[in-house]
């Protein structure tokens, strides 16, 4: 199997139906690998949004104590957060506006606001995030992240707040009709990303098992973001890409003439994370993430915000 990466700007992500006992949980991480922000992010360092003034609902679990990194983003008012500028509909950034919009950036605004503070968007790119030693630049990352076992050796992560199935895309006008017929050609994905791993046979999550479906002599095609394979993908420079099948169907929305293959080939559950190298510690910082995250299942807000932007609740995760 052969690896060839391409680099430029990432993705978007909508939804589609989930196969039911085919598909099997894994995990991504939002979609992008590379060492320079996509083309459409703001300033390199960040750009501050402000949350909602509401209160923050009441809560039967006790918040942890604050001290740590959480007392210091709660002593500051602030909850630094990396994401991404270009991965609609999960985070995206309107340069003629100056807003954010999109799932992760309204979940991450609601824990902030349950946390009694604002935001404010960091933009480093994928591999940067997913590698850890943050050096405290930002305090966690809502973008999508699935939580792997190499990830989780830098990175201390929350329960899952939704779930994403991964799918197969080719040109509308492809000979390629069933995922068997990959085999041989060349498959553009995110670089540094959950769905890179899959294809290398690679992809391990704790406590999950799935089945790799795709032929295992394709040849790799990697990208910084999901927007250039999808470009790509037009191009003919790949002959399909494999990303989340809510960014591939926000692109069938938007115009783009290619089309689903088949079912999904896995589900990803996708959690917040934090830096374990922080010059602070986080353990009571992702305690109470967790609180939170737990209690926005519980109370609806999490389905909400999934039905709002995929048309479809994703936040139950397999057998729910």
């Amino acid at each position: 199997m052969r690896t060839t990466t391409r680099r430029s700007p990432r993705g978007l992500i909508a939804l589609g139906a989930l196969a039911a006992s085919s598909v099997l949980l894994v995990a991504c991480g939002g979609g992008s690998s590379s060492s320079t922000s996509s083309s459409a992010a703001p300033a390199e360092s960040s750009a501050a949004a402000e949350t909602s003034a509401a209160p923050a609902p009441e809560s039967s679990s006790a918040a942890p104590a604050a001290d740590g990194l959480l007392g210091q983003i709660l002593e500051t008012g602030v909850l630094r957060v990396s994401t991404d500028p270009a991965y609609p509909p999960q985070s995206s950034y309107d340069e003629a506006t100056g807003e954010w919009q999109g799932f992760d950036i309204d979940v991450a605004n609601e824990i902030a606001t349950r946390m009694g503070v604002v935001t404010q968007w960091e933009t480093p790119s994928w591999d940067v995030i997913t590698a850890g030693n943050w050096n405290d630049r930002w305090d966690v990352s809502v973008g999508s992240m699935s939580i792997t076992e190499e990830r989780a050796q830098v990175l201390d992560f929350t329960e899952p707040y939704y779930f994403t199935p991964a799918g197969v895309a080719v040109n509308a006008d492809s000979d390629i009709q069933s995922i068997d017929q990959l085999a041989g050609k060349r498959v553009g994905v995110c670089g540094a990303c959950t769905y890179e791993y899959y294809l290398n046979r690679t992809l391990a999550i704790p406590g999950f098992n799935f089945e790799f479906l795709v032929p295992e002599d394709v040849e790799i095609v990697t990208y910084d973001t999901d927007t250039t394979a999808l470009q790509d993908l037009k191009l003919g420079r790949v002959d399909a890409m494999v990303s989340a099948v809510p960014l591939l169907e926000e692109a069938i929305k938007k115009g783009k003439e290619i089309r689903l293959v088949g079912d999904p080939v896995f589900l990803e559950p996708l959690a917040v994370a934090a830096d374990k190298s922080s010059g602070l510690p986080v353990d009571s910082l992702v305690a109470e993430l967790d609180r939170i995250i737990a209690e926005m299942h519980a109370d609806g807000t999490l389905s909400e915000l999934s039905m709002k932007w995929y048309g479809v609740d994703i936040t139950k995760g397999p057998g729910a």
